[in-house]
């Protein structure tokens, strides 16, 4: 069995929220090639131009994350429902997955394909979000391994396919640590859930040994359950081989 998942927040100062000096040509093109990039609801306008004005912007939730490095969604929970939707998603650099296909899912069906979120961390994350109030921001990080360093990047094949091309022998070069920071706050007067992504990318070969030798352990974890999703059974072995020879 891989580890239990766990939800791994902690409070961020303001000044740690955001990334600081963004590209943001690279966010303008990100968003020009795919025009789906950008998706609202009805429900979404008041909280994006709460949040635009938060950061000193005219407009929405679009003008707020051309603005900044992060992809940026909006959530909410309705009077007569539980639990939060997807409202507004502004993602130009998504891990794998599409916005158009997330759209006005709840919270758990937003995160179906992860394996254990249902019977792990469900429930957890829904308490957690009804009683998050405005002010304090929180952020957690977490990884995946990618075949390429685009930011954005949506797989055109099967697992199999993605990562046929990576060995032993060349993984430093073709496979990329992909992170995702990730923050949570609430906008004070709509009462909205800001969710943010963050995502930077390095190519394996550039880690130090430390971290390349952590990723190696990790990978027993993947290769059951999770890993199946992140196409872990295509890469993993060659990860560790790779290890072992540069540490060797």
């Amino acid at each position: 069995m891989g580890e239990k998942l766990k939800i791994g927040l902690k409070a961020l100062s303001n000044d740690e929220w955001l990334q600081p000096n963004p590209d943001l040509a690279a966010r303008h093109a990100a968003f020009k090639a795919r025009d789906e990039s950008i998706q609202l609801t009805e429900e979404a306008h008041a909280s994006g131009a709460e949040l635009a004005a938060m950061l000193g912007l005219s407009g929405g939730l679009a003008q707020a994350a051309h603005a900044h490095h992060e992809d940026m969604c909006l959530l909410t929970r309705r009077d007569d429902e539980e639990f939060y939707r997807l409202i507004g998603a502004a993602v130009a650099y998504p891990t794998d997955w599409r916005v158009e296909d997330k759209m006005r899912l709840p919270l758990a069906a937003l995160h179906a394909p992860i394996q254990g979120y249902a019977e792990q961390l469900a429930t957890g994350v829904d308490r957690f979000m009804a009683k998050l109030k405005p002010g304090p921001i929180y952020g957690r990080s977490n990884w995946f391994i990618a075949p390429t360093d685009n930011l954005c990047w949506i797989a055109d094949g099967t697992p199999e396919q993605t990562f046929a091309h990576v060995t032993p022998e060349n993984a430093g070069e073709t496979l990329f640590v992909r992170s995702e920071r990730q923050t949570l706050r609430r906008l004070p007067k709509t009462g909205s859930i800001l969710f943010t992504i963050g995502v930077y990318v390095e190519p394996l070969g550039q880690l130090d040994v430390g971290q390349i030798a952590w990723l190696a352990q990790a990978m027993e974890g993947l290769l059951q359950g999770e890993g199946d999703r992140r196409g872990a059974p295509h890469y993993a072995r060659a990860l560790k081989s790779y290890y072992e020879r540069i540490s060797a």
